[in-house]
């Protein structure tokens, strides 16, 4: 076993960029992504209302600012612009998804009150997506690296991500009543998701837990591969002549990429909390 590890330290050393910048490249890759996923949701109804195009402007001026921010601070939050430049992004993402949860939940739901209203508005969980990318680039500058905070943080804004991807998987196949039955497999897999993590939170959890989750993330990142080749064939055969309607208008695309998304940051996390128990236990042995 001690051999097992010593390889593991080994290869973790090796990297070059540790947890921490990670998180850096994890929340500039999913802002820039957020460019080409706002575009294919708001043109739906064409950008209808004129604060539609704010997510789709921030994300292209947040991800330039996070460009600049990693360069000047070579992947180091704390760095000086790096750390000016991450909070103002970082709070302007949240205030952002707060603000568009508001107005998807405005749209109809809001005027109705029913469940039918909340399934079948503008999926209220998806701005929420600038908040999570927000909150991580606030926590990357405001928690110390290296400590329990910092990859319990990470687990738990994993937690909320795959919550998330539970409440869309339920509303998002609720609209044509589950009618094929992998439909449930999503559902299933963000729950199971959720219950392996939140002993992360709450417990002091061992090594071989640790792996336990690992292998959860990669079965999440199947999961994610699976409905993105099965969207994309829903979407091959809409009933659209226009591919670009098809896109639009049937299934989202990019929907299922958020469990291999989500599972990612959460494996930055794991990878984090197991330099940290090493470092507890060879600090135990001297």
């Amino acid at each position: 076993m001690n051999q097992k590890h010593a390889m593991i330290n080994r290869v973790v050393s090796a990297v070059e960029v540790g947890p921490c910048g990670l998180i850096e490249l994890f929340c500039f890759s999913n802002l820039a992504f957020l460019t080409i996923d706002i575009y294919f949701a708001h043109s739906i109804n064409a950008f209808a209302m004129s604060t539609e195009w704010i997510p789709f402007y921030f994300s292209i001026v947040g991800s330039v600012a996070l460009i600049v921010s990693m360069i000047k601070g070579k992947l180091e939050p704390n760095e000086k612009w790096s750390k000016v430049l991450g909070l103002i992004v970082g709070w302007g993402a949240v205030i952002t998804g707060v603000l568009g949860m508001i107005y998807h939940l405005e749209s109809r739901f809001f005027k109705e009150y029913t469940l039918a209203s909340l399934v079948y508005a503008a999926p209220f969980a998806a701005p929420l997506s600038y908040t999570g990318i927000g909150l991580l680039l606030i926590m990357n500058r405001t928690v110390k690296y290296g400590t329990r905070n910092w990859w319990q943080w990470v687990i738990v804004l994993g937690l909320g991500g795959f919550a998330g991807n539970f409440v869309l998987s339920v509303l998002d196949h609720a609209q044509n009543g589950f009618y094929e039955w992998t439909e449930w497999i999503p559902v299933i897999a963000s729950a199971v998701a959720v219950g392996v993590l939140i002993p992360l939170i709450w417990e002091r959890v061992t090594k071989a837990f640790l792996l336990v989750v690992v292998w959860v993330m990669v079965t999440q990142m199947l999961v994610g591969g699976l409905g993105f080749y099965f969207h994309g064939i829903a979407d091959l055969q809409g009933s659209s002549e226009s591919m670009w309607e098809n896109l639009v208008f049937g299934a989202p695309i990019f929907a299922p990429l958020l469990f291999a998304n989500i599972a990612l940051l959460v494996l930055i996390g794991l990878w984090g909390g197991y330099i940290w128990m090493m470092t507890q236990e060879n600090e135990s042995d001297h």
